[in-house]
């Protein structure tokens, strides 16, 4: 029963990320580490590196590596960063850390913060990214806000061509750190039909759904979700 709540979850944000660009990680992140901590970060790292291929090859024409090169070199110290506090961190505390990440990211979204990708902004949302994304699977936020204002099939491009970077380096990183191994490997295996079915699903039913109603709609859960998340810390 449990793993099949959970590959719901994957599916969900799935189509989340596939309609706008990121979401799955903060979406499924939070209720995945209720479920079972051990999904966090690296089987739901692999889930996203799957997702990240399929739509970085169906947006491919709407990549530009010139400017995803900046966010790539502070990618790399993020991840180092990262992996150092999932390694003198506890899995309690680390839920805690998750929960705030998503709440943070939620308050950036809702108010009236204004980023463009210049290069300095790319390299800071690639470090921030990193570090978020191989602490917490969470990584998604600091591209988002900084690519905010570009057109839909660019954001939804660059975020997966950004993201394949990403996954590759923070398993590599964790893999250092003991975090991802076969154990690891087994339990993100249900995860990848979950995760192909959901790109599946949004690729030929989001335009049905209005964008604003898409982005409260993820709003409302990636709060409850971190909500959640903080809460379990303490209870």
């Amino acid at each position: 029963m449990e793993v099949l709540l959970a590959t719901l979850i994957v599916l969900a944000g799935s189509f989340v990320q596939t309609a706008i660009g990121f979401g799955l990680a903060v979406i499924a992140a939070p209720l995945l580490f209720f479920i079972d901590p051990d999904y966090v970060p690296a089987p739901i790292t692999v889930a996203a590196l799957t997702l990240s291929l399929a739509n970085a090859w169906r947006f491919r024409q709407s990549i530009s590596f010139s400017g995803l090169k900046f966010a790539i070199y502070g990618r790399i110290p993020g991840t180092v960063a990262g992996g150092l506090l999932v390694f003198w961190i506890d899995q309690r505390t680390l839920g805690l850390w998750l929960g705030l990440s998503v709440l943070a990211a939620v308050w950036l979204s809702l108010g009236r913060v204004e980023f463009r990708p210049t290069r300095p902004a790319m390299f800071s949302a690639g470090f921030l990214s990193g570090f978020m994304g191989t602490s917490t699977s969470i990584g998604g936020p600091p591209m988002a806000l900084v690519l905010q204002h570009q057109t839909v099939d660019f954001i939804r491009a660059n975020m997966a061509a950004f993201f394949i970077v990403s996954c590759l380096l923070t398993l590599m990183m964790l893999a250092t750190v003991d975090r991802f191994g076969p154990e690891q490997a087994l339990l993100s295996l249900p995860f990848l039909p979950a995760t192909l079915l959901g790109y599946w699903l949004a690729m030929r039913s989001v335009h049905l759904i209005t964008s604003r109603m898409l982005r409260l709609g993820s709003l409302v859960l990636c709060g409850m979700a971190g909500l959640a998340a903080v809460f379990s810390y303490w209870f």
